[in-house]
């Protein structure tokens, strides 16, 4: 069942002699409290891009207007969900490398926000090294323009260079930062994200207003981002990390879809201020499928 957007009221987890196997299978934990103390809630890091961070939803978070970060990310349905007590770092634009260094002055290293106490870490990370989605969406787009929705000008231009710097770079650095995450909280639950889809499978003509990306470049596109989707599964798995598979809850959902059923917005006449983004839904139903692959319900 859907999650409420926001639960005013936190749920606690209390755990006696009684339930404390159900706790533990449910939270992962390896031991239960004595009967005679509640347990503490969840201490949650929440790091990432502007996927998690939810950049272009309303309302935004004041507190580091330089990360354009939403109240409303998946990190805070799932605070609210869980009663968790979230430190939340994500950062539009953020790349791998910005979980050690700082990304912005002022703006720590995002791993800072994980210490050997946290309990859960979630994230999505990957798609902006190399410029990945932002040079892959710009270059497509252009060359939709240009020829007017026809052929694969994009394909034919780049080939497989997008995936080959997938390949090449972003696969170690996602393990390189992974790997600086579990140092930090090596108890932890951390949950990868995967990229919910931007594109349908195939072309939709009535979607060339809104996302003008030639025909032939729609499954290009599409290819490339099951392939750094395979890739950030293989970086999550490799150190211990879950994966939370977005592909097939997110089917149908892309960016050509109207408003209520499409969770990215497309490139032009969105509804966000950032295009190419989840919107408030599709955060929503991101924070479903992180409390369902963790069991945190």
């Amino acid at each position: 069942m859907p999650l409420p957007a926001l639960r005013p009221a936190p749920r606690r987890r209390v755990l006696t002699a009684a339930c404390a196997v159900t706790g533990a299978l449910a939270l992962g934990l390896t031991a239960a409290p004595t009967s005679a103390h509640a347990t503490a809630p969840l201490t949650y890091a929440a790091l990432g891009d502007s996927y998690s961070a939810a950049s272009g939803v309303l309302p935004v978070d004041p507190t580091n207007l330089l990360c354009l970060r939403s109240t409303a990310n998946y990190p805070h349905v799932v605070a609210a969900h869980t009663g968790a007590r979230l430190t939340d770092v994500t950062c539009g634009a953020a790349q791998t490398k910005d979980f050690t260094q700082a990304q912005y002055p002022g703006v720590a290293p995002q791993a800072d926000a994980v210490a050997p106490g946290t309990d859960l870490v979630t994230l999505t990370i990957g798609g902006n090294d190399n410029g990945t989605f932002i040079n892959a969406v710009a270059a497509c787009g252009t060359a939709g323009v240009l020829s007017g929705g026809a052929g694969s000008p994009c394909k034919d231009k780049y080939g497989t260079s997008f995936e080959d710097a997938i390949d090449a770079n972003t696969y170690p650095a996602l393990k390189t930062a992974l790997r600086a995450v579990r140092a930090k909280a090596p108890d932890a639950r951390v949950a990868v994200l995967g990229y919910p889809w931007i594109t349908p499978a195939t072309a939709d003509p009535s979607c060339f207003a809104k996302l003008p990306i030639a025909s032939g470049d729609v499954p290009y596109l599409r290819s490339l981002q099951t392939h750094l989707n395979a890739v950030v599964r293989r970086a999550a798995e490799e150190t211990g990390a879950t994966y939370v598979d977005l592909a097939q809850a997110s089917e149908g959902h892309d960016a050509c879809k109207p408003v209520g059923t499409r969770w990215i917005e497309p490139l032009l006449f969105g509804s966000n201020i950032v295009p190419v983004h989840p919107n408030a839904l599709g955060e929503q139903r991101m924070a479903e499928r992180v409390v369902n692959a963790l069991g945190l319900d």
